[in-house]
């Protein structure tokens, strides 16, 4: 059996190291003319880690870069507002991972047989038959899965006529730090604005920003320190602790909801079925899901049934996670100073274990 993966990056190398391990022919077709991953840090949590201990990868995950659970939310002068029992969400779900971008690629490309690979390969149009035309010329398989992203060529050739990727109000700046000394994984929230940080392996810290903003618009790193120069520490500081060229900034998008994520002989997955606003932490995650998912549905079933299996189990999924990674990001970004003001002092009110409840459905996967 044959299976041709469009997008080489973390969802669509799982999913080619799912098939492979089956004893399938896999070709990965990748745009870009090497396989690799930009980026800054990657929470991988437990559900992250589960479907990556199906591949019999997740361990080097665990070894390599220990992280605890997220430890809560501060407001800009650096009170608590949600403090989490980070010993029982540990306890509750397993252990967190934190890796950079690449080196989780690197992973997943060294489950790979060489020649499974195939950068530098332009995707033009995906046929629900598992004909795929590209620069250069036309492949054909007896599954194909589309795993090409937000603005994902195999989605718009299926479903021509879907809603394409809607922007949130909100662009999102990465970065890596020089070495700096934090204590755990938290997350501020200002007016229409936050940042958190994450400890990585090595010393330096993962921090992400996020702001109201226009699409389009583009701030570098000074302007950066401008506007958070007032936060409470380590925030000022962390920005002092990064290069200009260590910033990356994408305008922050989601995917409207498909009526299903299969066609023919065709899957989408990751951000082609169900891009999401990023306030969970899970868009790596739900992709690792997915792929270890299709492949033992296809397995088990057949690629006809699998596929129908596969979209009953992970469409109702996604998009559950998706919207509830919405609801959880939005006060963050209000931008009125009585509803901000309202927030931070009913926040603080609440149970300490109203995370650990909320995110249970998340965390809780299995395959």
């Amino acid at each position: 059996m044959k299976a041709l993966v469009v997008g080489g990056g973390i969802g669509g190398l799982a999913a080619a190291v799912a098939f492979h391990q089956r004893g399938w022919q896999v070709k990965v077709l990748e745009r870009a003319p090497e396989i690799t991953e930009i980026g800054a840090g990657l929470s991988i949590q437990p559900n992250g880690l589960r479907a990556l201990d199906t591949l019999g990868l997740g361990d080097l995950l665990r070894t390599g870069g220990p992280a605890g659970p997220p430890q809560g939310i501060r407001g800009v002068n650096g009170a608590w507002l949600i403090r989490n029992d980070i010993e029982e969400l540990e306890r509750r779900f397993g252990p967190w991972a934190i890796i950079h971008r690449a080196a989780l690629v690197d992973i997943l490309r060294a489950a790979l047989p060489a020649h499974v690979l195939r950068p530098g390969t332009t995707v033009r149009q995906v046929l629900p038959d598992g004909a795929v035309h590209h620069d250069g010329g036309t492949a054909t398989a007896d599954l194909v899965i589309g795993a090409d992203g937000v603005h994902s060529v195999t989605r718009y050739s299926l479903w021509p006529h879907a809603a394409g990727p809607r922007y949130l109000g909100y662009t999102t700046w990465r970065l890596l730090t020089a070495p700096h000394a934090v204590e755990g994984s938290v997350e501020m929230w200002g007016r229409g604005e936050r940042f958190g940080y994450i400890p990585m392996p090595d010393g330096r810290v993962y921090c992400y920003l996020m702001g109201n903003a226009p699409a389009g618009s583009r701030l570098g790193l000074d302007r950066l320190r401008e506007r958070f120069a007032r936060w409470h520490d380590p925030v000022p500081a962390l920005l002092d602790a990064a290069r200009p060229d260590a910033v990356l900034q994408h305008d922050t998008h989601e995917l409207p909801n498909l009526r299903t994520y299969v066609r023919g002989k065709v899957a989408i997955l990751g951000d082609a079925a169900h891009a999401m606003a990023p306030n969970l932490g899970q868009g790596a995650c739900q992709a690792l899901e997915d792929a270890v998912t299709l492949a033992a549905t296809v397995d088990t079933f057949g690629v006809d049934a699998g596929l129908q299996e596969y979209d009953r189990l992970r469409r109702p999924r996604t998009q559950m996670i998706a919207q509830l990674s919405r609801r959880v990001g939005a006060p963050a970004h209000w931008n009125s100073p009585l509803a901000t003001a309202l927030r931070d002092t009913v926040l603080p009110l609440l149970p300490s274990a109203l995370f650990g409840r909320s995110i249970t459905p998340a965390y809780s996967w299995t395959l």
